[in-house]
């Protein structure tokens, strides 16, 4: 998939494995550096960046203990941008884990908010549906995690740093979604969650070309997305 996609850089999330798993030589036959930053835990989280580009610097974490350790966020600088790759906590397994994400969501705010002058393109899994037109069912998932109106709300006020939805800037359209609950065999009935973003910097609009979910790409319970920019 990757030979026939020729992406110049993918950004991976809860890779799930360390750094002595990781099959850097499968990716490197195809023209990839790896930037792995796997999280302490086995078996648990992790991000990671792909690219055929080398970066000026790498940046791993985000120099707060309690996610580095879940190796939540990674960074590549290039010229005239910074590609990150993001994993933000789900919170669905217990009150702790959403009381965990709600503080993250803060903490995330004042760490690109540092940053929102700077060119950024910000890829990842938010487990968070934006809109109602991101989610199926938006009246039965009203209290769910990942729905719910404090994590709708910092959405919003995330995106006001500066950044923009690529996929929803360019499509309109209902029932694109990135994320299906595979225990209910939802992905065949496209009952989905748009959870995973590409973020870029307003700066960069005018040099995107294409935002796109590759929703027929199977290789997990989430679906690719795509984005294009003008070099």
């Amino acid at each position: 998939w990757l030979e026939a996609t020729q992406a110049d850089m993918v950004c991976l999330q809860e890779i799930k494995i360390d750094s002595l798993q990781f099959p850097y030589s499968l990716f490197e036959n195809l023209g990839y550096e790896c930037i792995v930053f796997p999280a302490e835990k086995a078996g648990y989280s992790g991000t990671a960046i792909l690219t055929k580009i080398t970066p000026k610097e790498l940046i791993k974490g985000c120099d707060i203990e309690e996610y580095d350790k879940e190796g939540r966020v990674v960074q590549a600088v290039f010229n005239g941008f910074t590609l990150m790759s993001v994993y933000l906590p789900s919170g669905s397994s217990s009150e702790d884990r959403q009381d965990f994400k709600i503080q993250f969501l803060k903490d995330f705010y004042t760490f690109i908010e540092a940053k929102k002058d700077e060119n950024l393109i910000i890829c990842g899994d938010f487990n968070i549906c934006h809109q109602a037109i991101d989610i199926h069912n938006p009246k039965s998932n009203a209290k769910s995690p990942g729905f719910l109106p404090e994590e709708r709300n910092w959405f919003t006020e995330f995106l006001e740093l500066g950044l923009l939805d690529t996929f929803r800037h360019l499509n309109t359209e209902p029932h694109h979604y990135t994320w299906w609950n595979v225990r209910t065999g939802a992905r065949s009935k496209n009952l989905g969650w748009r959870i995973d973003y590409q973020l870029i910097s307003k700066n960069l609009e005018t040099k995107l070309q294409r935002a796109i979910i590759l929703s027929e790409a199977y290789h997990s319970d989430h679906a690719p997305s795509m984005i294009e920019l003008e070099n």
